[in-house]
């Protein structure tokens, strides 16, 4: 990929602290630009820089803005453009101490650095050639990541494995182009270059690629914000009281009122290396009551937008009046029929009555919440009926908003071209279209982009990456 030009990246050198806000052991202060060696060896006592080798490690000292020794450091130098950035960077390691990491920034600034903006480390990466776009977004991700499954995501696209894909679909395209626009300057001479069966075959090979990207975002946005969990059932059936102890922790208020909860309480937890967001609901009934219904009425938006639904039934009473309602909004959910209270109650009478009720193949597992009776077994439910993909540091599954967004316009493109070559449509409108899906396809790589676009992806990056 060649260097981009961004009116927003300039020559100037910059620096900020890479290390979390706050004290601790080790601080790490990053510089990096054109004046990064003779900066920082302003306030250096050490080795020279000019004299050292790029990836070597040097101990010396940090001196502050008036010559006085700021701290006992350990130096990194990375020579352009075999750096992060593609600059020559230098990395200080420091003491974790707050005002040292004020202060280290702080000579620098007075040395001659600006201090870098979010994610302006990362963009000038992006800039000189060192990623494309998505491999830099991949580097939020892997910061953000709170599973092994979303790590692995992110690593194997900041490894280059989604750009690689990416790039094969781009070289078909242009092939696609090739041929069709070779068919377009003969056309005088009656001359056929692309056997239009030859070519749709491409086109539905470039389709069904499309394709296998873009629905793979269903599960990679499980993977990366967490798989949503409905938890519903009636009143005082222990909806609260599963939430709290899937999540080991008192999260929810638990109550034997009915209707104690009025609005949905959501956490997080990490199970089989996957996170899962567990949505308590409000308990479903017939109610007068105008705040508790507003409550029902956002447990009815929890399961529509849940992937996982956990149907929980008192087995000391096992009504289930409102089964009707429930299972008409579990349609094309992974559904769970959860048997609870066993500790109070045998689980024969609900389980006899659920298997009368529920569609066939529904798991229905009994459990005590209070006595934390068998919630293993369900968690292990849970992992299987989620039915994620086998995620490793090779998988290519689509995890960001924005390239779905992409994928699905340029999949729509090449539909478009299908359709085209399908009713005998001229080389020159078919054309169009595959410039279309180029297009929308290069904005994920960022081969076409915009200075808005970049600024609203780093602005998300946190400073000193």
């Amino acid at each position: 990929m060649n260097p981009i030009e961004l009116t927003s990246i300039g020559s100037d050198t910059i620096c900020a602290v890479s290390t979390p806000q706050g004290r601790g052991g080790i601080a790490v202060v990053r510089v990096s630009g054109p004046q990064a060696l003779n900066i920082v060896q302003q306030r250096w006592q050490g080795k020279p820089l000019s004299d050292v080798e790029t990836h070597t490690v040097h101990l010396g000292q940090l001196m502050d803005s008036n010559g006085d020794i700021l701290d006992q450091a350990v130096l990194t130098v990375f020579r352009a453009p075999n750096s992060f950035t593609g600059e020559d960077v230098v990395e200080l390691a420091c003491h974790g101490s707050t005002w040292i990491q004020q202060q280290a920034v702080q000579t620098l600034i007075d040395a001659g650095c600006r201090h870098a903006t979010a994610g302006e480390f990362t963009r000038r990466a992006f800039a000189n050639g060192r990623m494309d776009l998505s491999q830099a977004e991949a580097v939020a991700d892997v910061i953000e990541a709170q599973s092994r499954a979303a790590h692995h995501v992110a690593m194997s696209q900041m490894r280059g494995r989604y750009s690689d894909e990416l790039k094969s679909l781009r070289d078909k395209l242009l092939h696609f182009v090739a041929l069709i626009e070779l068919e377009l300057d003969f056309s005088e001479e009656d001359v056929t270059f692309a056997d239009r069966g030859e070519v749709t075959a491409l086109a539905h090979e470039i389709h069904d690629l499309i394709s296998r990207l873009a629905d793979s975002y269903r599960d990679g946005n499980a993977i990366r914000n967490g798989m949503p969990v409905a938890i519903v059932g009636q009143t005082n059936a222990g909806k609260s009281t599963l939430l709290n102890a899937m999540l080991r922790d008192d999260r929810a208020l638990v109550s034997n009122i009915h209707g104690t909860t009025r609005d949905t309480i959501e956490d997080t937890v990490v199970m089989g290396g996957t996170l899962f967001r567990f949505i308590d609901t409000a308990g479903i009934r017939q109610s007068t009551d105008a705040v508790e219904r507003m409550g029902i009425e956002r447990t009815w938006q929890a399961i529509d937008k849940a992937k996982v639904v956990l149907w929980i039934v008192d087995v000391t009473s096992a009504d289930t009046s409102m089964a009707h309602d429930i299972l008409s909004h579990c349609e094309g959910k992974a559904l769970i029929a959860v048997l609870n209270k066993t500790d109070l109650d045998d689980d024969v009478a609900a389980r006899s009555e659920l298997n009368d009720i529920l569609p066939e193949g529904t798991p229905i597992v009994a459990i005590s919440a209070k006595s934390d009776n068998d919630i293993e077994a369900l968690r292990e439910l849970i992992v299987r009926s989620a039915a994620l993909p086998t995620v490793d540091n090779d998988a290519i599954i689509v995890t960001n908003a924005r390239h779905y967004q992409a994928l699905t316009r340029s999949r729509d493109a090449i539909a478009r071209a299908i359709t085209g070559l399908t009713n005998g449509l001229s080389g020159d409108l078919l054309d169009q279209d595959i410039r279309e899906c180029l297009h929308w396809l290069g904005e994920i790589t960022g081969e076409i982009t915009t200075d808005n676009i970049l600024g609203e992806i780093f602005s998300h990056f946190c400073i000193g990456k």
